[in-house]
């Protein structure tokens, strides 16, 4: 049988079931067999291992998985497309799919229903570029049992969530991202490789998943909010950014004696400072009872 992942079996598919795109919902279906082979290459899977996709869409990745893997679940939105899921992947009965919403469903339990088996997972997706920093958060903040988090993005959010500290790309996302994993960009996607095509590129981009953050705080929250904060407005310098969200009475001399202490200039911006300046700054915060 011919794979999904063509232009002509894509359209074939989608005018036999009379399928209709809906923007809302981000849809833009792959058709080029050489960058779905770089993304599962990406995610390392073998048949000890499973995978979780988010948004298969017609199958054309999900196919793929059924091939490398020794287990997948996929998670679709669209009721729409549950029966031309079931459809195009009656041949392998590895593949469990799943309508709902992935950021609405129970993943610890949707693991233990279908990778109890399995030595690893990964999770391997074209993801809708609308939800994919709420997606991508909910993955990492529950501490799944992940390998590699393997995806397709915007490019211009692959490249921040890289990002090293000094550049415009550098943000509190590339901090979020980085405290969990270790990112790399695989590949660059045009835009003309997807039915129908979206108006920006994209990236493949591997998150490995590491076991355990890079940097030590004492209060993970904390750490989060003070980067979150130290972001609020990119052109203001740190210390003006967390004087308006902790110092709001105007203590000034003490939040940048707080700075110093940290080693931080308070005329430095956020984006100069790097995770581990952070992860003191935060410490020495919270020791102080700043919150």
């Amino acid at each position: 049988m011919e794979e999904i992942a063509t232009p002509k079996r894509t359209k074939e598919i989608i005018h036999r079931h009379g399928f209709s795109f809906k923007k809302s919902l981000g849809q833009n279906f792959l058709i080029d067999q050489n960058i779905l082979h770089k993304i599962v290459g990406a995610a390392g899977l073998d048949k000890t291992k499973g995978a979780l996709e988010i948004g298969p869409g017609i199958g054309a990745l999900t196919e793929k998985l059924a091939q490398a893997a020794e287990k997948v679940a996929a998670v679709e939105i669209d009721q729409r497309l549950i029966p031309i899921l079931q459809e195009v992947l009656e041949p392998y009965p590895n593949v469990t799919v799943y309508h709902g919403d992935v950021l609405k469903l129970d993943l610890q339990q949707l693991f233990k229903e279908q990778f109890g088996e399995v030595s690893r997972v990964s999770v391997v997706a074209n993801l809708p570029y609308y939800v994919t920093t709420p997606i991508l958060m909910k993955l990492l903040e529950q501490r799944l049992p992940l390998e590699n988090i393997v995806v397709m993005i915007q490019k211009e959010v692959a490249l921040r969530m890289g990002a090293a500290p000094g550049g415009k790309d550098y943000g509190s996302l590339s901090i979020a991202v980085q405290y969990y994993c270790e990112p790399e960009i695989i590949c660059t996607v045009p835009h003309t490789v997807f039915i129908p095509q979206p108006n920006v590129d994209s990236a493949v981009i591997r998150l490995k998943v590491r076991e355990a953050p890079p940097i030590d705080v004492d209060d993970e929250g904390h750490f989060f909010e003070v980067v979150q904060s130290s972001f609020a407005q990119r052109r203001k310098t740190i210390s003006n950014n967390l004087k308006n969200r902790y110092f709001s009475g105007g203590e000034r001399a003490e939040l940048d004696r707080l700075l110093n202490e940290a080693g931080i200039a308070p005329n430095r911006r956020a984006e100069t400072l790097s995770i581990e300046e952070f992860a003191n700054l935060s410490n020495i915060l919270l020791r102080a009872g700043v919150r």
